[in-house]
């Protein structure tokens, strides 16, 4: 069983699922990526001058997210995606055509995708 966590500070980290180096334990073929969470349009909803990472943990040879982290303000309400995400094993393929609502700070789960296709040089079909 996944035990989403948020430590509500400020800003707000939440996370769901393995870190990087859990994952490298258990024999997991790992990649990551990070986006600068106040660099979606949407942050500006949440005010000027929005920090915080947030970054994704995947398994590279099936294709799944089996880690993220959320950090910046009120970010706890994108753990839940996270985490259906990971306990459903949905396919970055699949997620990739989840197009997020604009503008919202859902937009990083697009912004992660597109910086794990370009990094890794993937190709969601």
């Amino acid at each position: 069983m996944l035990r989403p966590r948020v430590i509500f500070t400020d800003p707000q980290v939440a996370s769901v699922g393995l870190t990087r180096a859990r994952a490298s334990e258990q024999g997991i073929d790992v990649h990551t990526v990070e986006y600068n969470t106040g660099h979606v349009a949407g942050a500006a909803t949440l005010g000027r001058g929005v920090s915080g990472m947030s970054n994704l943990v995947i398994d590279a040879n099936r294709q799944v997210i089996v880690g993220a982290t959320f950090v910046g303000p009120g970010i706890g309400e994108m753990l839940h995606a996270a985490t259906i995400a990971i306990v459903g094993a949905v396919p970055l393929s699949t997620l990739w055509h989840a197009v997020p609502a604009f503008p919202t700070v859902s937009e990083l789960w697009l912004r992660l995708l597109e910086t794990y296709r370009d990094t890794y040089d993937v190709d969601f079909v």
